[in-house]
Order: structure tokens, then sequence, then C-alpha cells
């Protein structure tokens, strides 16, 4: 099927033009005589995973049907207020104003998929690979986790490498994020570098190389959606969990149910989600999504719209210093005088600084920030503004980092879109 510009159709525009045609190259169904469908398994994990749970009476389906749930962008089952932005893989992300508490809700935390979830999710049967460059490899079980190492519980900070991508001009390919594809929650898991250790971290280790059971979007089960991975040096630090659960309870199956990775203050394409292995290699990791321009930037400052060689990217590594703000919301009414608040966070570092302004950048006063409740968490903030007069007005925000990076009001253009940290901007009207 065509489409008139390269983002990714989605599953109403895979079905319009050749359902039976659709229907075999999204869900891999065949046609029994009845014309009923039978599901492969990649499919059915892909149509049970997009409607939230499983689906009893699947071979009853007609040959060429969506689901009724995802005709009608329902595909975010336990999600709340997220905004979809494709659905194959399922990607979406939650608007500022949503994103205001100061540990992301499990309802609330975005969604970032590369390919179809896998189906079979049980805690009490998974099992996690440590191998390569190891002394002594290793199979865990969830329960050999919590059993053989200590348990921890941090807020840690997500944030997809892509986020902002969609302030991009020329526009960059992908998923057009906006604010959104971030959150803190908080994770429960153990330390991976006590995993490692426990493994025997051999010399002449340089990088991990990250596995998830999740399938390649073309069924063909040779094919990973993602593996990337992390120097060694990263992952040797204290506040990189295999975590098993979120917010106190279970990990939402969108979100790697029932084992992930987690990785503040990087891309988190680095936190693997469906973890099932973790290898040491003596090499950087070539998985897909590690080669190429996947996640990396040029070397040097481009223009927009420049042709950049690939042999001049370089991987992202920390992420860069951020703030948002989630009140009072965009396009908003408030009174003359209103509180503003937000979050900010800067990779691997802290934020030293948050600062707003009510004049499109003439003047500035510091907000009220918190610490971070643990390494990796973001910091919150908070500041009451007082209004001059009626009118529309915009609240910026900027952040400043513990190296003394400051958010700029605009950054340099990519050609993947990464790592947009410019001010964020809020509009309101008092009265």
């Amino acid at each position: 099927m065509a489409l008139d510009d390269d983002r990714k159709p989605n599953v109403r525009e895979f079905f319009a033009q050749d359902p039976e045609k659709a229907d075999r190259d999204f869900f891999g169904r065949v046609a029994n005589p009845d014309r009923r469908g039978f599901l492969r398994r990649t499919g059915l994990a892909t149509m049970a995973a997009m409607v939230g749970t499983s689906i009893p009476f699947h071979r009853n389906m007609p040959i060429g049907f969506v689901p009724a749930a995802m005709a009608q962008d329902n595909v975010l089952v336990g999600k709340d207020g997220l905004t979809l932005l494709n659905d194959r893989p399922v990607n979406a992300e939650t608007p500022p104003e949503l994103l205001d508490d100061a540990i992301t809700p499990t309802n609330r935390h975005f969604i970032r998929n590369n390919g179809i979830p896998p189906e079979e999710v049980d805690p009490e049967t998974w099992t996690l690979t440590i191998d390569g460059f190891v002394d002594t490899p290793l199979e865990l079980t969830i329960a050999d986790l919590r059993e053989q190492f200590e348990v921890v519980t941090m807020a840690l900070t997500l944030e997809c490498g892509g986020n902002g991508r969609g302030f991009f001009n020329p526009p960059a390919t992908g998923n057009q994020w906006t604010y959104g594809a971030v959150a803190c929650s908080e994770w429960t898991g153990v330390r991976l570098k006590d995993v490692l250790e426990k493994a025997g971290v051999q010399p002449s280790v340089v990088y991990t190389a990250h596995y998830g059971a999740d399938g390649h979007l073309s069924g063909d089960p040779d094919k990973l959606p993602i593996s990337r991975g992390v120097p060694i040096e990263k992952a040797m630090t204290d506040n990189i969990l295999i975590a098993f659960e979120m917010n106190g309870g279970a990990l939402h199956p969108m979100n790697g149910a029932p084992l992930r990775l987690v990785v503040p203050g990087w891309p988190a394409s680095t936190a693997q989600k469906w973890l099932t292995r973790i290898q040491l290699r003596d090499q950087v990791h070539d998985g897909p999504k590690m080669t190429g321009t996947s996640y990396r930037v040029p070397a040097y400052p481009v223009a927009p719209g420049d042709e950049v060689p690939e042999e001049d990217f370089v991987i992202i590594e920390r992420m860069p210093v951020k703030s948002l703000v989630t009140f009072p919301a965009n396009n908003s009414d408030t009174g003359m005088a209103t509180p503003v608040r937000g979050h900010a966070w800067s990779g691997d570092r802290t934020v030293d600084k948050v600062e707003i302004s009510i004049d499109f950048g003439t003047t500035w006063m510091t907000a009220e920030l918190d610490d971070p409740v643990n390494s990796g968490a973001w910091q919150n903030w908070r500041a009451d503004v007082t209004l001059p007069q009626a009118g529309y007005y915009e609240i910026w925000a900027r952040a400043t980092d513990s190296a003394g990076e400051m958010q700029p009001f605009a950054i340099d253009w990519n050609p993947k879109g990464y790592l947009n940290n410019t001010m964020h901007r809020v509009g309101i009207r008092a009265s």
C-alpha cells in the first residue's frame, strides 16, 4: 500500500485497500474453506497485545476482520490519556499535563515498541541468561533474582532518544514524538551490576548486548526487532536495574512484563523490554538498532537537510539536560496568579537550576527545585507566578545541569531527529 509520506501505515490503512492481503501481511492469518481465519502464533500475539488481553474465540474471526477495540484506536488497555502515534508497532506518548505526578503512574508511562510483544510472559517460568565473556554463565528465574541478589526500588527516568522529533524542520523520519516520551516511575528489581559480578566479568569485556522476547514485525523468527547495549563501565553503575515490578505492581505488558532493563539517563532503547539474555562482548555491540544511523547523531554540526555519511555518525550515550512544564497545561485559562510546576533531568548528571520566563525570555525567575530522590530520578520543580495584566502569555522553562549545560531555545538539526532538548513553552490565557 502506498502512502503520500514517509510515515508507517496503521491498521486501518492496511485493511482499507485489500483486507485479505492485509490479513496475511499483518497477522499472518491463513483462510480456511469457510473463510474464517487461522492466526499463526506471532499474529495472535500481535492482536492480543493490541487489544490488551487474550482472544478466546479468535478462530471464529472472519478474514479481513479488525477487532473493534483496534478500529477505535483503543489499543492502549491499562493506559490513561496517552496519544497513539503508531499501532504497528504500538507507540504512544503522554501529554505533559498528565505527567504532573512526581512519580509517573503505570497507566501514564509512555510506550515505545519496536516489534511484536511476546505472547508467553509467565513470570513463574521466565528465565534470564547471562553469557558471553563471563567466568560463569548464569540462567536465572525471576525467583532466583529475588533470592540471590539484593532487591531495590528506585525512581528512574526513561526517555526515548527521539523525544521531541516532531519539532524538527525539515522533518526527520520516525515516530513524531512531541514532549511525552519520558517518564519517571518506581522500579523494583536487582542491580545489573550485582548480577554481572556474580557471573564474573572478564577483562576483555567492553560492551553489553541485550536481547528480548519480542518478535520482528515481519514475523520472521530469525530476525530481531532491536538488540542494543551499553559500555561495560555504564553497565557497572549502581542505578541500572533488572526490573520485575513497576510502581509496586507487575510491569505493564507494553512496558516489558515480566522482566526488563531500566537504564536511566541514556536512550530508553538501551533498556531492553521482555528481557531474556544479556551477553558480554569484547567489542561494541552490533545488534539491530546499534549500527548505521540508529540512535546515532552526526559527530559535528550539520545544516538542516544535509546528507551525512554513515561513518560520521556516533552512538548516543547520555541524554541532554531538559525540563518539562506539567502545570498549567498548554492552551489553558488561568487567573492572574498561577502555580507553575514540572520536572527536570540531565542524563547521568543532576540539575542545578530551573528558570522560567513569562515575557518571551527577556527576564527569568528561579524556580524551587527538589533534589532527585535517588540517582537516576528526575527532579521536581515549582514556582508561583503573578501576571501583570489580562492577556496571552507563554511560560518558558529552561534547566541548567551540574556541568553548567543549559537548555537552548533551539538546537542543531540532525537527520534522525534525536536529542531535542529545546525549552518547553506553554501558552496560557490569563483573566
